[in-house]
């Protein structure tokens, strides 16, 4: 049988080879959209990119059947009140870090990153194969959210200073723009911590409201243009060794996604979030060797503050673990994962040593 022949007797035309060649799981796949407010401005490429990227694989995971419109921090809410968008259902997802929430409850920093903390790799293997996912997301149940690992900016620096502190000493009444438990932290050594959005610290800085801020790295930090107006660029970030980024999902909207979406959304998370990753091994370095022939001065944090800090940080941690069931329940989840059930800083004790011996003799 000739091949015109053929399709004359099965009915097919053009428009059922269309439909044979379209897989089936497409023709039944819902039209859904969804909007993603973030905690990140648009000029900030690997962080908004990151979250870019996850709605951007969506799409073309769907055959653009789940759309997610991404908005920048300020277009439709303020950067810091991305969780309660998508708490309330003003918005379905959103793409920020949960450590911005630590005034609701201090467990939110796990989230992120906690003080003297795991790197990178550890708090990634710990969401993914340590049980972190399914403890933050029973303490997350509590505020209608469910998260999905998306991002990761590798270890931070300590921040950009108008002048130098080589003590404790110089720490007391500085304004500092950070935030969450690390702000809790430095308040005991008479910091005054501010949490602002990414795109509100350089005015602040500018205007003289704050004395020194912390961002991300050299790659962001010279987008924000921080070395224009604090000439003194520390490290290390001891409290951000490695923060995940995530989406928070309105719980709701994500019992009612199909699963073949949840698990697409959830793969797309993934590769936002190797994607942020590698964008920040690749761009750091070259950032900061730009920003040093411009004339930045790159310190390290005195012996002196780093041991005021660490001391600081393990009495803030003993004293909400003893008050706090959520963040003792997330600590020793954390602590089981990466020693055994031993307190965590009783590992990291055994880091900070082995990196302050290093720094004594260089």
């Amino acid at each position: 049988m000739k091949r015109r022949d053929f399709i004359k007797v099965t009915g097919l035309g053009a428009a059922g080879a269309a439909t044979l060649a379209a897989p089936a799981i497409a023709q039944s796949m819902p039209e859904i959209k969804w909007r993603m407010p973030t905690s990140w401005p648009k000029s900030l490429d690997t962080l908004f990119g990151g979250a870019e990227m996850m709605c951007k694989m969506v799409a073309e995971a769907t055959d653009n059947k789940f759309q997610i419109q991404i908005f920048a921090a300020g277009e439709i809410v303020p950067g810091l009140q991305v969780l309660d968008a998508v708490q309330n259902g003003t918005c379905e997802i959103g793409h920020t870090a949960s450590y911005y929430y630590f005034g609701k409850d201090p467990t939110f920093t796990f989230g992120s990153a906690v003080p003297f903390g795991p790197n990178m790799r550890i708090n990634q293997a710990w969401y993914m194969l340590g049980g972190g996912r399914d403890v933050l997301n029973e303490f997350y149940k509590g505020y209608n959210v469910v998260s999905l690992l998306a991002g990761n900016t590798g270890c931070q620096m300590g921040g950009w200073f108008r002048k130098e502190v080589n003590t404790p000493d110089d720490l007391k009444g500085m304004k500092f723009r950070i935030g969450g438990f690390t702000g809790r932290v430095l308040q005991k050594l008479g910091v005054v911590p501010q949490q602002l959005a990414g795109g509100d610290i350089y005015p602040a800085l500018e205007k003289g409201t704050i004395d020194a801020a912390e961002w991300v790295g050299p790659y962001d930090d010279e987008k924000l243009g921080f070395y224009k107006i604090a000439p003194h660029y520390y490290y290390p970030g001891w409290w951000e060794g490695g923060p995940m980024l995530l989406a928070f999902v309105n719980l709701d909207k994500w019992n009612a996604l199909p699963k073949y979406y949840q698990s697409v959304l959830e793969q797309a998370g993934h590769y936002a979030n190797n994607y942020m990753m590698a964008r920040y091994d690749n761009a750091n370095p070259l950032a900061l060797k730009k920003l040093l022939a411009g004339g930045t001065k790159l310190h390290a944090f005195s012996p002196s503050i780093m041991d005021a800090c660490y001391k600081a940080a393990k009495e803030l941690h003993a004293e909400v673990a003893a008050t706090n069931p959520n963040f003792k329940k997330v600590h020793d989840s954390l602590a089981k994962f990466t020693s055994d059930g031993y307190s965590w800083f009783q590992v990291a004790e055994v880091g900070y040593d082995i990196f302050m011996a290093r720094r004594s003799q260089s």
